[in-house]
């Protein structure tokens, strides 16, 4: 599975993810003409080489034309009409718009007000939507399908000056983002990682590239940094490879709420919606709360990158005032699908486990088919394919 895995030397941006994307093999070229389909002028971009530590680095340059700054205060709605009206495939701007979504619900709880009323600063300038919708567009032109990151390098006693005025470092933001991700707070008094950098993280990635990983590099490429920081190489490493889907152990995130004022016949719609959003699991555990009211305790399992879409279907779906959101390891059995042979011909099964000692496990679906199929009673069939699965 062709996955990128984000080497967090020293902190993530916007600029530096394009530039380790760019060195590693995207090319500008093709880059700089999927972002002139954005609906978007007043700026040019460009790419310099820049040594970090004796490594050639990637640096990406948006550099404003005069009179190019008059709309940096851009709301929501503003930047999706920019992306939705431009010409980009429909993955592009489904991967740009998560993003800004999810940074837009990271600023409205540090600022404490709705994402409607969040009007975007540094985020909302052209250079920034470049950065954000140029990543989605090397995501696509890479062909990737994972992505992985080592823990996430922020600086911390330092400050910035920003448009909501002087903040701490890290941003309040990018620590909001980065709820339930790893992160490793150094004791560098700079803005390593920026809420571009966390957004990229917290909506593309599906953890952290575990130990036992079985990954095979294809093509690595170096975004440089924006400044030299002493005794830290300031990159971002990209390496682009092979991740065998048999890897037995990832990082997801856990997602509870107790609900106990809500008509019961819902939760299954609330489960289907989870399951058809891709998480891994859905499922429900009865319990009581207090004043011995009977409840529902509703769960979830699945990757980092959907972090904001399972949030979004809870609190839309469920009268639930807020979720519980931490990350699990989870370590599985390799699983495939096998066509097999049955005294009713061949069905599909899941095998769970290595090789031959796998375990052959009928598929419901399967067995539904066939009681409807021969008028058969649906435990019959499940025992008579189980027995005609282990005689294999």
């Amino acid at each position: 599975m062709k996955t990128a895995y984000l080497d967090i030397i020293s902190g993530i941006s916007g600029d530096m993810t394009l530039g380790a994307f760019v060195s590693a093999g995207v090319p500008f070229d093709a880059l700089k003409a999927e972002l002139e389909k954005l609906p978007l002028s007043g700026y040019s971009i460009s790419q310099r080489t820049l040594m970090r530590s004796m490594v050639a680095t990637v640096k990406i340059d948006v550099t404003m034309d005069a009179g190019g700054h008059e709309h940096h205060h851009r709301g929501l709605r503003a930047i999706e009409d920019i992306i939705t009206g431009s010409a980009l495939s429909a993955s592009v701007q489904e991967r740009a718009m998560e993003m800004f979504r999810n940074l837009a619900r990271a600023e409205a709880t540090v600022h404490g007000t709705t994402i409607d009323k969040i009007h975007f600063h540094e985020v909302g300038a052209v250079d920034s939507i470049v950065d954000i919708v140029g990543v989605a567009v090397c995501m696509e032109l890479a062909g990737i399908e994972k992505l992985r990151t080592t823990p996430v390098r922020t600086g911390s006693g330092g400050s910035i000056d920003t448009q909501h005025g002087r903040m701490p470092v890290p941003a309040p933001a990018t620590l909001e983002l980065l709820k339930g991700y790893p992160v490793d707070l150094t004791d560098i008094p700079f803005e390593l990682t920026t809420p571009t950098g966390a957004t990229i993280v917290a909506t593309l990635s599906e953890g952290i590239m575990s130990a036992d990983a079985v990954f095979t590099p294809q093509r690595v490429g170096y975004g440089a940094g924006g400044r030299e920081i002493p005794g830290l190489p300031n990159m971002l490493r990209l390496v682009i490879g092979e991740l065998e889907s048999s890897s037995l152990e990832e990082t997801l995130l856990q997602f509870e709420t107790n609900i106990d004022d809500m008509n019961p016949e819902l939760f299954p719609w609330v489960i289907e919606k989870l399951f058809d959003a891709g998480v891994n699991d859905a499922w429900l555990i009865p319990m009581q709360m207090k004043k011995g009211r009977p409840a529902l305790q509703l769960c979830a399992l699945a990757p980092h990158g959907l972090r904001e879409r399972v949030l979004g279907i809870m609190y839309a779906e469920t009268s639930t005032a807020g979720v519980r959101v931490h990350a699990v390891r989870r370590h599985r059995l390799p699983r495939e699908q096998r066509r097999c042979s049955t005294r009713y011909g061949e069905v599909t099964a899941k095998a769970v486990g290595d090789g031959e000692d796998a375990l052959l496990v009928p598929e419901h679906e399967e067995c539904r088919r066939i009681a409807h199929e021969h008028n058969l009673p649906l435990i019959q069939v499940y025992r008579e394919v189980s027995h005609d699965l282990a005689q294999r």
